[in-house]
């Protein structure tokens, strides 16, 4: 299967324009580093698929591990990371994107329909984040969130938590992604009530028994597009990995599949393998780069 793909990469290059002047791996050890927060497994996911495909067509690729947002943009912007394959730029991401735009270039975005959610078990009796109010003492006044540094706790710092005036009667508890994971999965065990912080697209949406509480004043922002971020330069020097990254997109049904693959049938440590059925599962995902 392996050879098969390498072939099927090596025309998709040669229908981008693919030739040894553009950054390909006929130069000879062109690396691509690719930034991670590996908790986070929307970028895990993505970065392992383009690791298989890039290396299939002779790139070296190295898999860069930050445990927070700030220092991976930080690095993108300063060149010692080559691509974000999975940034959340237009809201999440949005300060980010604002400090160091000048340094990033966006080359396109595989998904379109990305949120971020406050979540609840399924037989938690509220819909709505409004019906927080003077709910505090039934969650212990807490909001499990995920990292200090992530977009989705500054929006609900910011925004969320003021706009509907729980912030004088919760406290949002960061950590990490799998300890927000951990207390969740406690707490649905025991049948408690509890409220996280989450996301769409994201895995534990289907593991768990939760529901989104409805956001009638958009306080956690509109939908947006999860995208590769690259250092500034990044297309110049790697022309046709850049035109790859533009014309990659996954529906629902691909990106769910994806994820389930590298994060629960497969797990940790073996994230290639997972990409590897994949690939062998959606045969036509390589084609469609050349689009």
């Amino acid at each position: 299967m392996a050879a098969a793909l390498a072939a099927t990469v090596g025309l998709t290059l040669a229908a981008c324009g693919s030739d040894d002047s553009d950054g390909g791996s006929d130069d000879g050890g062109d690396t691509i580093t690719l930034g991670i927060i590996p908790s986070w497994t929307d970028g895990l996911s993505m970065a392992y698929l383009w690791k298989n495909v890039l290396e299939d067509e002779g790139y070296t690729v190295e898999i860069e591990e930050v445990t927070e947002a700030a220092p991976l943009y930080t690095g993108v912007a300063q060149g010692d990371v080559d691509v974000y394959p999975s940034a959340w730029p237009e809201v999440t991401h949005a300060s980010y994107m604002e400090k160091y735009g000048d340094d990033l270039e966006v080359l396109g975005t595989y998904y379109d329909d990305a949120k971020l959610t406050f979540a609840v078990p399924e037989y938690t009796d509220i819909d709505s984040i409004e019906d927080l109010t003077g709910e505090a003492d039934r969650f212990d006044g807490r909001i499990v969130g995920i990292e200090p540094g992530a977009g989705l706790t500054e929006v609900t710092t910011n925004s969320v938590m003021p706009e509907y005036g729980l912030d004088g009667d919760y406290e949002l508890v960061t950590s990490s992604t799998t300890a927000m994971l951990a207390e969740l999965e406690t707490a649905v065990n025991n049948e408690e009530d509890i409220v996280v912080t989450l996301w769409r697209p994201f895995w534990a949406n289907s593991a768990y028994p939760v529901k989104d509480l409805e956001d009638p004043k958009g306080a956690l922002g509109e939908p947006e597009g999860l995208a590769a971020v690259a250092t500034d330069g990044f297309s110049d020097e790697f022309p046709d990995v850049a035109e790859m990254m533009a014309n990659a997109t996954l529906d629902d049904d691909q990106y769910g599949s994806l994820e389930d693959l590298v994060v629960n049938e497969f797990g940790e440590g073996k994230e290639e393998e997972a990409v590897a059925q994949w690939l062998e599962d959606n045969p036509d995902w390589v084609e469609s780069l050349s689009s």
